[in-house]
């Protein structure tokens, strides 16, 4: 199979490369002269559209085995693809946990066909009670690299601790969504003027803050790699910012909606939009972008975590925590590319995922193209989830991926 991706703007970490021919030979993409063609070749006209390497998604959520009806192994692929993702994190939060080799061999063999490359984060604690340490040597055999406790904080400090310690012995990564579940506990949102307002308990930024601080001390004590999830406080990317220049192994992550929306889009009471980290204020959100822009934050992820529709259908504080991120996640960086420009964007879903999972510079061996001005509506039709807990439901949305490559497989590409 040869394709020839003609008249292609290519993304790269620092611009926009001008419209070129990209010919992709069945393993590599290289750069091909733009007069000569051969006649085997499938030739794909992308005036007007944007490419770059995979997008690599650092959160997201299934729920097989055990809640296959939230989102399938199958409908997740289908989600990322949908997203322009080429690679992906699965949370471990399923029913059972992926803490153990048996759900993890059932994991990569069910998904080993799908076009996405998934990697598993695995629990550290059983159960995600904070108490017993899984087998996570044994599941280092079984090539898990990514480690963490998904949707839970990982707050007991001893456990931290050790898992930072075990990590190191096979140059794992310990994933985390700090914070300190007492100064959360019931909380609803942000709490703010808003929270005051609606009459809901709110969770403040000293709970991300201070759990950040902890981890951060028992980092600088073990040594290891710790990387945050989906920060939102000013506090904790100021925190994260002094960590790096001192030279730890650290690395931080944001879900893209945290940019679009603010704790004000909740005076209507959306459950869609209840999320963990809440949406906090316009000053947060201006924090965000700062560390987007000097690279204390080091990705992007979708913070994909999908819910049938009876669980999103109730009072705002029964309804569980998340959003549907990825069937909308090309729209939202488009909207953003608008602010920041794509080069910037584009970095926090190529090369700093792939610095997260510790891989080196590898071959050109993946590509996401996406139509910017492409317009669609998010619903039964499009949507590739099997959730619709997206405050996006039924709206009209602009950018939409035409092509994907992993790795030989495609997506979008008829010969």
């Amino acid at each position: 199979m040869s394709l020839r991706f003609q008249s292609l703007k290519i993304i790269t970490d620092k611009e926009i490369l001008p419209p070129a021919d990209y010919l992709f030979d069945g393993k590599t993409l290289q750069k091909a002269p733009a007069n000569h063609s051969d006649p085997k070749e499938t030739l794909l006209d992308c005036t007007g559209l944007l490419g770059s390497r995979g997008w690599t998604d650092l959160r997201c959520f299934s729920g097989e085995p055990g809640q296959e009806y939230r989102e399938s192994l199958e409908s997740l692929a289908q989600a990322l693809i949908q997203g322009g993702m080429t690679e992906a994190v699965l949370l471990p939060n399923t029913q059972p946990p992926l803490q153990s080799k048996n759900e993890v061999a059932y994991v990569q063999n069910r998904t080993a066909h799908l076009f996405p490359t998934f990697h598993i984060q695995a629990a550290v604690t059983r159960d995600f009670l904070g108490e017993g340490l899984t087998e996570m040597m044994d599941l280092n055999h079984y090539g898990i690299q990514v480690f963490g406790e998904g949707l839970v904080p990982l707050s007991h400090s001893d456990r931290m601790m050790k898992a930072l310690q075990y990590l190191q012995q096979m140059d794992g990564v310990l994933f985390d969504q700090s914070q300190d579940p007492l100064l959360a506990l019931f909380g609803q949102m942000h709490e703010g003027i808003v929270s005051t307002r609606l009459g809901l308990k709110g969770i403040p930024d000293l709970a991300e803050e201070v759990a950040v601080q902890k981890n951060l001390e028992i980092l600088r004590y073990t040594g290891g790699r710790l990387h945050f999830q989906t920060l939102s406080t000013r506090g904790a990317l100021e925190q994260i910012r002094k960590a790096k220049a001192e030279g730890l192994k650290v690395t931080a992550d944001i879900s893209i909606y945290q940019l679009l929306f603010t704790d004000e889009d909740l005076l209507d009471f959306d459950t869609c939009l209840k999320v963990m980290p809440p949406f906090r204020g316009k000053g947060q959100r201006e924090a965000l972008l700062e560390g987007l822009q000097d690279g204390t934050i080091d990705a992007l992820v979708s913070n994909h975590v999908p819910h049938d529709n009876d669980a999103k259908n109730m009072e705002f504080d029964l309804s569980p925590f998340g959003m549907a991120g990825l069937p909308t996640f090309v729209p939202a960086l488009v909207r953003l590319g608008e602010e920041l420009g794509y080069p910037l964007l584009i970095s926090k879903l190529c090369s700093g995922p792939q610095k997260v999972l510790g891989k080196a510079d590898a071959p050109w061996d993946t590509l996401t193209v996406f139509d910017p001005e492409a317009s669609w509506t998010l619903d039964h039709t499009s949507n590739a989830s099997l959730a619709e807990n997206s405050p996006f439901w039924g709206k009209a949305l602009k950018g939409k991926v035409k092509y994907l490559i992993n790795r030989g497989k495609t997506e979008g590409i008829h010969e």
